[in-house]
C-alpha cells in the first residue's frame, strides 16, 4: 500500500481518496499483520512497566500484587523475537524475495540496523538509568540478514540449536572480568549486552522463522500458540524445582546456566521466555481473527510505532527527572513519582491520534526515508506477490 492518497476509478474520473479513509487503511489493511501491531503494542508497554514501575523478585500466583513481575525480562525478549518476524515479513513473509529484491531488502536492514545502533547509543547519553535495547536490536538486525533466504524448518532447527547450546557459553563469557573494567563498560554499552546478541539470535530466528512458515495461516498460529506454550511451561517449571536464585547464580556455573530469573540469559529463560514470547504473538494473532482486533485498536497503533514510542519514553523520562529531581539518573527517585500510568496512556492517545491522523510514525517514517535515499530500488526491481494465505 503506498503512502500517498489512492485513486479510485469514478463515473467522472479518478479522485483522490480522503486523507482519514487512508490513514485508517494504513493501520487496519491487508498490509498490516493485526495481531503483531498488538504484539508489539504490549512488548512497549511491557518495557515501560518494566523500566518505571517498582517489581517484587518473586512471582506468586496467590498475591496479585507480584503479577506485573510477567513483564520483566519477557517484554525485551518478546521484543526481539517480533524483530524476526519484522524481518520475515519485509523479505517476503512465507515465499522470501529472490534476486535484486532480497539484495535490497538486505541492505536496508543493514541501514536500518546501523540507524537503530546509533539511536540506542543517543538515547544511552541521556543519562536514564536503562539499559537501552536499541544497539542490541541493531546487532541482532545484522546477524539475521544471512539467515532471510532459509526455509521455516531449518530457522527452527538453528535458532533451537542456538537456544540449547549458547546459554553454556554465554555463563562463560559474562564472568569474563573484561566487563568490569571501564574500557569493558563502554564495550558493553555499544553492544547493548544486557540482551546479549551471542544468545538473543535465538528469538529472532524463531520469529523469522514463524513469519516463514506463514503468521497468517490458522495452522502456523495454533502450533505456534501451542509450542510456545509448551516451551514455556517447561522451562518455569524446571526453574520452580531448581531452587536457583541470585545469590546461587553468582556463586557457581551451573546456578548460573539452570535458571529462569529475567535477563539471566540461563538455559531455562532462553526455553521458558523465548516460548512465552512465541505464545504470546500466537495469541495476539489468533485474537486479531475476531472482533478483538477492533477493541484494542489502540494497542494496535502503538505497535505500529514501537520505535516511536519508546525512544519518546525515554526523551521525556530525561526531561521530566532533570526538571523534578535534578537529575535523570535517579531510577528510584522517578519510580516514586509513579508515572507509568501518565506515561502508558499519553502514549496510547499520542500514538492513536497520530495513526489515524498522520500516518507512520515519525522515527519509522524518518528511518524508512533514510534507508531508501541510501538504497535504491533497483532497475529491474518489481514486487513479489506473497501466497496466498489462508486468513
Amino acid at each position: 500500500m503506498s503512502e500517498g492518497a489512492e485513486r479510485t476509478p469514478t463515473d467522472s474520473g479518478p479522485r483522490t481518496r480522503p486523507w482519514l479513509a487512508t490513514r485508517w487503511d494504513r493501520l487496519n489493511g491487508p498490509a498490516r499483520v493485526a495481531g503483531v501491531d498488538l504484539a508489539r503494542g504490549l512488548a512497549v508497554l511491557g518495557m515501560f512497566a518494566a523500566h518505571l514501575l517498582w517489581i517484587r523478585e518473586i512471582f506468586d500466583w496467590d498475591d496479585p500484587a507480584t503479577w506485573i513481575h510477567i513483564v520483566d525480562g519477557r517484554s525485551s525478549i518478546l521484543f526481539a523475537t517480533l524483530a524476526g518476524v519484522s524481518i520475515g515479513l519485509v523479505t517476503g513473509g512465507p515465499s522470501p524475495l529472490a534476486g535484486s529484491a532480497m539484495g535490497t531488502a538486505r541492505l536496508r536492514l543493514v541501514v536500518r540496523a546501523f540507524l537503530l545502533w546509533l539511536l540506542g547509543l543517543l538515547l544511552d547519553s541521556t543519562g536514564v538509568p536503562v539499559y537501552v535495547i536499541l544497539q542490541a536490536y541493531g546487532i541482532l538486525f545484522v546477524l539475521a540478514v544471512p539467515f532471510t533466504r532459509l526455509r521455516a524448518r531449518t530457522l527452527f532447527v538453528v535458532a533451537g540449536a542456538i537456544a540449547l547450546v549458547m546459554p553454556f557459553v554465554q555463563v562463560w563469557l559474562d564472568a569474563n572480568p573484561f566487563w568490569f573494567t571501564a574500557t569493558g563498560d563502554l564495550t558493553a554499552t555499544a553492544l547493548g549486552w544486557h540482551y546479549p546478541f551471542t544468545v538473543w539470535i535465538a528469538f529472532v530466528l524463531a520469529g523469522l522463522g514463524v513469519a516463514r512458515a506463514g503468521i497468517l495461516r490458522t495452522r502456523v498460529q495454533v502450533w505456534t500458540l501451542a509450542a510456545g506454550a509448551a516451551l514455556a511451561t517447561v522451562g518455569y517449571a524446571l526453574h520452580a524445582v531448581s531452587g536457583s536464585d541470585a545469590a546461587s547464580e553468582q556463586s557457581s556455573f551451573w546456578p548460573a546456566l539452570w535458571t529462569a530469573r529475567p535477563h539471566s540469559t540461563g538455559l531455562l529463560e532462553v526455553i521458558g521466555t523465548g516460548g512465552f514470547a512465541l505464545a504470546v504473538i500466537a495469541a495476539c494473532v489468533l485474537l486479531c481473527r475476531t472482533f478483538v482486533v477492533w477493541i484494542v485498536l489502540p494497542l494496535r497503533a502503538v505497535g505500529s510505532m514501537p520505535l516511536t514510542a519508546y525512544t519518546a519514553q525515554l526523551l521525556v523520562w530525561a526531561w521530566v527527572a532533570s526538571i523534578v529531581l535534578g537529575t535523570s539518573r535517579d531510577l528510584a527517585g522517578f519510580r516514586d513519582l509513579e508515572p507509568f500510568v501518565p506515561f502508558a496512556v499519553w502514549t496510547v492517545i499520542g500514538c492513536t491520534a497520530w495513526a489515524l491522523l498522520v500516518g507512520r510514525g515519525p522515527l519509522e517514517w524518518a528511518f524508512d526515508r533514510l534507508t531508501r535515499l541510501v538504497v535504491k530500488e533497483p532497475a529491474d526491481h518489481g514486487r513479489q506477490p506473497l501466497d496466498r494465505v489462508e486468513r
